[in-house]
């Protein structure tokens, strides 16, 4: 097998207090498309901003393509829960801002900016303002403002959780189109069992606190897939052995914790 992508060794996370993250281990092949459940305060989101870069583990290391991950860098590109645009900027020049940071300003950049709107389906918005967006347009510009700064992996933190279902199911459609022209590397945090089945290649089930990785599903339906997969057979099987898995879990979450 090729060298992974990205390496998880021993990965912990302690804050005063409370144990986040216990000891995680895990490796992603390059353009693998990974999803990560599991119930509430688990450590989901903490382990995705310290492999972004955001957040300093305790212990354990977190490699890309062999390097130690210490800092956020333009080799990640992280979408928020919250599509977080700036309301005074124009849908191209929210989608410019990580090129901007990153000190990218040349033709070729504005051009990967106008390719990218495009292919998250938003082109002739471009001159547009946030507030004339719906919820689910607003979270394609934060789609489009991460893939332009090309990453290597692409990280997304429950992106969809804001939106309407029909929305949401829509919105699972296009980004399952988008990964198929690229086949970025993706690590894809979601509460809906669904949606990591049908996105992903492997889905990541974690334990309660502190964050352990408890099992791997493969997912084995075949690609390209779209939302006909979800009535099928073996779709609904595989939702409830996760299910299944985490069910002790979300139940005592829900129950005992104030989270």
């Amino acid at each position: 097998m090729a060298h992974p992508k990205l390496e998880v060794s021993w990965l912990r996370k302690s804050f005063p207090g409370l144990d986040v993250i216990g000891g995680i281990s895990a490796a992603v092949q390059k353009g693998e498309f990974i999803s990560i459940v599991g119930p509430s305060g688990c450590g989901k989101t903490t382990f995705l901003r310290i492999v972004a870069g955001l957040e300093q583990a305790s212990g354990g290391e977190v490699r890309l393509d062999g390097r130690v991950v210490r800092e956020p860098g333009a080799d990640r590109g992280f979408v928020f829960q919250s599509d977080n645009l700036l309301p005074w900027r124009t849908i191209y020049d929210n989608a410019r801002i990580g090129q901007e940071i990153a000190g990218r300003s040349g033709a070729a950049e504005r051009q990967r900016t106008m390719d990218m709107l495009k292919l998250v389906g938003l082109e002739g918005f471009e001159h547009y303002y946030p507030r004339q967006l719906s919820g689910g347009m607003r979270q394609r510009v934060n789609l489009a403002r991460a893939l332009a700064v090309d990453p290597e992996v692409l990280l997304m933190d429950e992106p969809f959780s804001a939106l309407d279902a029909q929305t949401r199911e829509i919105m699972q459609t296009e980004l399952l189109r988008i990964w198929e022209r690229g086949r970025k590397t993706v690590l894809f945090v979601t509460h809906q069992i669904d949606e990591a089945v049908l996105l992903s290649d492997r889905v990541w089930v974690f334990a309660r606190r502190p964050g352990r990785l408890q099992e791997v599903i493969d997912i084995p339906i075949p690609r390209p897939r779209d939302l006909s997969a979800k009535r099928t057979p073996d779709f609904v099987a595989l939702v409830d052995r996760i299910w299944r898995l985490i069910e002790h879990d979300v139940r005592d979450s829900v129950l005992h914790e104030n989270t």
